[in-house]
């Protein structure tokens, strides 16, 4: 199996097009071509981790943040960063990351950090990307519309809130004139005819655009019948960085940081709060670094949120905000690990694909406890 045929699934799954503005998500070091055999699944690229990479066979490291976030000014192999893109070349081991449009993604990064939460009645926290939604007009012939309307509907069109295959259709009539080379089913060369056509129409989301066109060109005979495509303004579905959702009962400020403890399983948390015993219900998630959020959070009715990487002064604006704020770090996005593995582990079954994926054992936190 070649490594593109992993990616184009997961990119069904999370589209690089909702990744934030100028974050670097993709191929990150060798090829889509390559084969693919092993898949080893982390959360960071570290030396450490393209050891492993190495002990266990790999082919495919599979990554949440990006090993790349700045170019590098020069190829010197005393520097471990360089050195590291050296083993990964050198032993043909292909690097693709997935940040911020996993983060954004349902049943993302933020789905699994809210679900170990024990969170329930979610919604999105920050509005991301909004995906396209299109209509797509397809005319055929009305002996083939049965078979052009049912491919479309298995392809992923026609969805709309509440319904799903809905289609619209009208007849009409084609005029045309056969030039040399023509059907000649369809009329003698050089005289005007006209046939009966029916316009099936329907609304397709951008990320099953091409899979509906596809599967239209596949089953309609000859192939490349007429589509017209309008992209909807103000349609589309709306992904989201960070979830909202309710805990099953009240907790403490105090309780709820202990249950964060125990959820993520950190030796230690860093609580933003000038009232411990206050009672939080309602909370926001967003993994990585979302300090920079909190006001969302505490606006769209959040009692308590929880982050990495919140830097000291916004811990000063939370706390006059009189709004908790729970940071376990930022490594507690490596539940990303298990999911994914779980994730491409039935894909590999239900494509026969015939891959091993392995999640890394190594902890990247750079930090400890003491």
């Amino acid at each position: 199996m070649k490594v593109k045929t992993l990616i184009e699934r997961f990119e069904q799954f999370a589209p690089k097009s909702i990744a934030e503005p100028k974050d670097p998500v993709g191929l990150q070091l060798g090829s889509l071509d390559a084969d693919c055999h092993k898949v080893l699944v982390t959360l960071d690229v570290r030396p450490e981790v393209v050891d492993e990479a190495v002990s266990v066979g790999a082919d495919l490291i599979f990554a949440h943040h990006p090993m790349m976030f700045h170019p590098a000014r020069n190829l010197d192999l005393a520097d471990p960063q360089n050195q590291m893109y050296a083993t990964l070349l050198q032993h043909h081991i292909t690097v693709y990351a997935a940040h911020t449009n996993l983060d954004s993604a349902d049943g993302g990064m933020n789905d699994w950090l809210a679900e170990a939460l024990g969170l329930s009645n979610t919604v999105g926290m920050v509005d991301g990307v909004r995906e396209a939604n299109y209509l797509l007009t397809v005319h055929v012939q009305p002996v083939y519309a049965d078979a052009v309307r049912l491919a479309m509907v298995g392809a992923g069109a026609g969805d709309m809130a509440r319904y799903s295959g809905a289609s619209y259709e009208w007849n009409g009539t084609t005029w045309f004139t056969p030039m040399q080379g023509a059907d000649p089913e369809l009329g003698p060369v050089g005289e005007r005819n006209s046939t009966d056509e029916l316009a099936i129409q329907m609304r397709v989301p951008n990320a099953k655009l091409q899979a509906v066109v596809q599967a239209v060109n596949e089953v309609y005979p000859g192939g490349h019948p007429a589509l017209e495509l309008t992209r909807l303004d103000h349609e589309g579905h709306q992904f989201s960085m960070g979830r909202i959702g309710d805990l099953p009962e009240t907790m403490t400020v105090r309780e709820f940081a202990a249950h964060c403890k125990q959820v993520f399983n950190v030796a230690g948390l860093r609580v933003v709060a000038d009232d411990l015993d206050k009672s939080v219900q309602r909370i926001a998630v967003l993994g990585g670094d979302g300090g920079k959020f909190f006001k969302i959070a505490q606006k769209k009715g959040a009692d308590a949120y929880v982050t990495g990487d919140v830097y000291y002064h916004t811990g000063h604006d939370m706390i006059a905000a009189h709004f908790p704020v729970i940071d376990p770090g930022h490594h507690i996005e490596s539940i990303c690990k298990p999911h994914l593995t779980e994730l491409f582990k039935q894909w590999d079954k239900e494509n026969q694909w015939q891959i091993e994926i392995v999640p890394s054992k190594l902890n990247t936190d750079p930090f400890t406890f003491i």
